[in-house]
């Protein structure tokens, strides 16, 4: 008896053991990424199944790998290889003038400039910031995701290597503050609209949040990280140029909140992230969008298909930061009819239909820059009437990286 009760025992500790590791992996299974704008759930979900063998995602994979090899090329170009230093002198300040404006014919000097809205003048890239910021965002924006599906450390080591060099090393490390970007000559030495040009850093947060668990990035990086964040994000909030870019009433307000709640959001302050989620439905949502789903202050401009897109996606994307904090964006909507969805749903025959696009379009109108709009919102929209209109809408290419933050 003593022998049968023995063995029952054995049985029950083996089988709790059993039942215990299937949670352990279930739960390792549904792990999800600390990431904000990506669905870090999803984004789980997506990597079971590569590692399970689905083909689904081989071709996104594939292109995703290649560009996570000419990253692991790209040089650390940071703020301080510019060739001129900014006003204040130390080349660790972000600098760069304002694309729109060009010298004043009626002026020996050229000075002050004048604006020609939508035309860009290339003697911006004469100083290089933005140009190595937007390579920097890219390429770490790559190389973490090739990490995450991989579990490749070479990918993050080089991620971990570019960070370092733009936000942390002494040496190189930018300044947290925009106190001279889009600078018009003759006018002033840097401006609020000049926070558009950081709205990418919403991405490389997300990037930050998929290195963790790697050899490379250190529990010092990531407090470094979030060091310099909570300054950039007091910067924004107390100075002149982020005031001023809060006030706005176009897409630079839009990407102010995006870029503020996803900074709130990395460093710890969700209560931050909700207050300006909520304010954002009357702030934004009820002052940007009419009740019939036009973005006026973006059709005014001499490009205004690309910026009734170009907010829209601010918008939408200010609507997913808002998931973390329980704020739901994507169905908000006045007592008028303001809301995403009517933003949408105006947008949409322009692109999908043959409605001829009556406003100001300098350069080609290109209506695909509305699909991968359409296609995220049908995560939210969920009623016949969306998925009719998004059934129309033409699926990404197979080597799409839009197939692997999606899972579909």
């Amino acid at each position: 008896m003593k022998i049968i009760q023995a063995i029952f025992n054995s049985c029950f500790i083996s089988l709790a053991f059993v039942g215990l590791s299937s949670i352990a992996n279930s739960q390792a299974k549904i792990a999800a990424p600390r990431v904000f704008v990506i669905d870090g759930r999803e984004l789980a979900e997506t990597k079971r199944r590569i590692e399970s063998g689905d083909q689904t995602f081989a071709a996104a994979l594939a292109k995703l790998e290649k560009d996570a090899r000419q990253a692991m090329q790209q040089q650390s170009s940071t703020v301080v290889s510019k060739a001129v230093a900014p006003p204040s002198g130390d080349k660790h300040d972000y600098t760069s003038q304002a694309p729109y404006f060009w010298p004043n014919p009626a002026k020996p000097d050229g000075l002050p400039y004048i604006n020609r809205d939508g035309e860009r003048n290339p003697e911006i890239n004469k100083i290089t910031d933005h140009l190595a910021l937007d390579q920097m965002e890219a390429a770490v924006q790559s190389l973490s995701l090739a990490y995450y599906f991989k579990n490749d450390e070479q990918y993050a080591a080089k991620a971990t290597q570019l960070l370092r060099a733009w936000f942390l090393d002494p040496a190189s490390r930018m300044n947290p503050n925009l106190e001279y970007a889009q600078f018009i000559p003759g006018v002033n030495t840097g401006r609020g609209i000049g926070l558009i040009e950081t709205r990418g850093l919403v991405n490389t947060i997300d990037a930050i949040g998929l290195l963790a668990g790697s050899k490379s990035w250190t529990s010092a990086d990531q407090k470094g990280l979030e060091a310099w964040f909570s300054s950039f994000l007091q910067w924004m909030r107390q100075s002149r140029n982020g005031r001023e870019e809060n006030a706005a009433k176009n897409n630079h307000g839009t990407f102010f909140d995006v870029q503020a709640i996803s900074f709130a959001l990395f460093v710890g302050r969700n209560d931050l992230a909700k207050e300006i989620a909520e304010a954002a439905k009357e702030k934004r949502i009820a002052l940007e969008i009419e009740p019939d789903g036009r973005q006026p202050l973006e059709l005014r401009r001499t490009k205004a298909w690309s910026y009734s897109n170009m907010n829209l996606d601010g918008l939408m994307l200010l609507a997913r930061l808002a998931e973390n904090v329980g704020v739901d964006l994507w169905t908000y909507q006045t007592r008028d009819g303001r809301g995403i969805r009517h933003a949408l749903e105006y947008l949409y025959p322009y692109a999908i239909e043959d409605r001829k696009w009556t406003f100001q379009q300098i350069g080609s109108f290109e209506g695909k820059s509305f699909f991968p709009l359409m296609r995220r919102a049908a995560a939210h929209y969920r009623d016949e009437k969306f998925k009719a209109a998004e059934s129309r809408i033409p699926k990404p290419e197979p080597t799409d990286r839009e197939h692997l933050l999606s899972g579909k």
